[in-house]
């Protein structure tokens, strides 16, 4: 099934049976990517006494319960309510699914303290000139174990908050990164980026999301693309979420 779809005074056609799928599937084992110190996701059957709900031990189907973490279990999109005293649900925030996005690639740069850090600086070189609703930042280097890395206790790279605020004066409403989080591992709860890209509590940007623990392949190259962006529903500040991308081409006008 193909669309076609116009933003910014421009025609583009998008071909639906051609998805690009940037987000972490749910694994219960330790292969599965783990973030803020969590225990690996578990996936058990139900049992009522001696009966075991699983299709191998006789039942009629599987039936399983499922433990796990938003944050610190795979691909999430969460919203202003991550830090705020109130209970702000992800259900009230995001209004819109599907959006035009700009993929970039950043390589972090070391900092005195040893801190991978992605600057305001390189965010503006790049961003120069680039219009869309959703920006993706894909880090460098893009190795694969991203799929199942075990990031607690290791100072992942971070966005610095120049840069976050530099994203959000672009106009970008949805944040998406490969990282566990936008900010640095340990801050003493400071979490600049989240506050500059939500611009709380000055004037807070509810409408806006940030997406965390994505994973863009290297075959999907930077540019201009259509992404559809579902979080389940949860009446939570974050939620698990399939991030999808669509490649796309301009119509010509005749």
């Amino acid at each position: 099934m193909k669309a076609v779809i116009t933003y910014d005074n421009r025609k583009y056609q998008i071909d639906f049976s051609k998805p690009l799928d940037i987000s972490l599937p749910l694994r219960g084992n330790d292969k599965n990517v783990q973030a803020w110190y969590v225990d690996s996701p578990k996936f058990e059957p139900v049992q009522y006494g001696i009966k075991i709900f699983e299709a191998k031990h006789g039942a009629p189907v599987n039936f399983r319960n499922v433990f796990f973490n938003p944050h610190g279990h795979g691909t999430h999109t969460e919203c202003v309510g991550h830090i705020t005293k109130e209970n702000i649900s992800l259900n009230d925030c995001q209004k819109e699914f599907f959006m035009p996005a700009v993929l970039i690639s950043l390589k972090p740069e070391k900092q005195m303290n040893g801190d991978l850090v992605l600057t305001a600086g390189q965010v503006e070189k790049v961003l120069k000139h680039k219009r869309a609703t959703a920006i993706l930042i894909r880090t460098l280097p893009n190795h694969s174990s991203k799929v199942s890395k075990h990031y607690s206790g290791t100072n992942p790279a971070y966005l610095h908050h120049e840069a976050a605020a530099l994203i959000r004066d672009y106009g970008f409403r949805h944040l998406l990164v490969d990282l566990p989080s936008v900010d640095r591992e340990e801050d003493g709860g400071k979490l600049f980026a989240h506050h500059a890209f939500w611009n709380h509590p000055q004037k807070t940007r509810k409408d806006c999301t940030i997406t965390e623990l994505i994973y863009v392949p290297d075959t999907i190259k930077n540019g201009f693309y259509f992404l559809n962006l579902i979080p389940a529903s949860f009446e939570n500040d974050a939620a698990p979420v399939r991030a999808v991308l669509y490649r796309s081409r301009i119509i010509k006008s005749e």
